[in-house]
Order: C-alpha cells, then structure tokens, then sequence
C-alpha cells in the first residue's frame, strides 16, 4: 500500500482577493477544478474531493468529502482527504491550481516507490518557504494532524515540523517547472487572466 493512487483536490477557502468562490472559476465552459481532475485521471485512481459544497460535484465522478473538523483550514482538508483515501499516499493540490506538471508528480510518486525507508510526505521548498500544496501525504500523518487540530494548531508546517519529510530542493523543482507555475494558485482577476492568456 505504498503507491501514491489517489489525489486530493481541496475546493475550499475564502477567496477574499478573488471577490468570488474560486471553486467555480470558468475557463470556456468548464470549471478549472474540472480541468485539473481531467488531466489527474491519467495518473490516479482514484479522486477525492473536499468541498463545503458537496452538491455541486455530484456529477464529476469523484468521491467528494466535507470537513470533518470545522474551520481549520487546509489542515482540516488534507484530514478529511486523508482518512478518505483508500491509499496510504495521496496527492495533494488546491483547487486554483491549474497548472498541472505530470512529470512532477511522477517524480514525487518515484520517491516514494523508490525509498527504502518511506517519508510521510513528499514537498518542495522555495528557499525555506515549504510549498504545502503539490505534494504527497501519508496517512501516517493522520495522528499528528488531529493532535495539532486539538492543539488549535492548524498551520500545515508545523504538522511537517514534527514528519518524516523527504524536501525536494528549489532547483530540482524548478527542472520540472522553471516559473514556478506548478506552486502558482490564481488569487486575484489578474492570475485568471495570466492563466486564460496561456491557456487560449
């Protein structure tokens, strides 16, 4: 149960800077989530999900979840992604990330496949900013997120602080994608735009 089969989208968050949800932000006629769940088909089994709108995935075909610790953020996402998973690897990525780099991710899965003693997750770092979303998890971590959730902690980093974490450097993640777009969420209506004008 090493290999990394299923891949975690987390469709939540405020989107303050947006001014809208950006779980439904449109490129044409599709939504981006669908536009990512199209292109992680190719390399996972399985889909998850995680949503305070469940209703509005009915129809994608995936397993969609709804935290079940209110109010914690990603770490609340990544929990409920991870307890669902039939993997004890997942992929990890936002919803407003649309700028998927497979050869990455296969590289990340390698690590894990490879490694004689496993990591509990896979993750880049820019400099000593760790790069939270675009990685792998194992539900190993599951322990230590709920003991941070009931500690009122819920910042991703100090759930990896205290993990088996195998950092993939800045210059070999920038092999895979030089700009950085992989790590790239869509904030504001000038990122939609950056991303429809590479897009079209």
């Amino acid at each position: 149960m090493s290999t990394v089969d299923t891949a975690i989208i987390l469709a939540g968050g405020k989107s303050s800077r947006m001014g809208f949800d950006k779980q439904f932000i449109k490129l044409g006629d599709k939504l981006i989530i669908e536009l990512i769940i199209e292109q992680l088909r190719a390399l996972f089994k399985e889909i998850i999900i995680v949503s305070n709108m469940p209703e509005k995935y009915t129809k994608l075909g995936c397993i969609v979840v709804q935290d079940e610790y209110k109010d914690c953020g990603p770490l609340g996402g990544i929990h409920v992604g991870l307890n669902t998973s039939s993997s004890m690897y997942s992929y990890v990525i936002a919803c407003d990330m649309p700028y998927i780099e497979v050869q990455y991710i296969e590289y990340m899965s390698s690590i894990i496949k490879n490694a004689s003693k496993k990591p509990e997750a896979v993750a880049a770092k820019l400099g000593q900013w760790l790069e939270p979303f675009n990685a792998i998890y194992s539900k190993k971590l599951l322990p230590v997120i709920i003991d941070s959730i009931s500690m009122n902690n819920i910042k991703i980093s100090s759930v990896l602080k205290k993990a088996d974490v195998y950092y993939i450097e800045e210059q070999k993640a920038r092999s895979f994608s030089p700009d950085w777009k992989m790590f790239t969420n869509i904030n504001t209506i000038e990122d939609l735009n950056v991303f429809f004008d590479k897009t079209l």
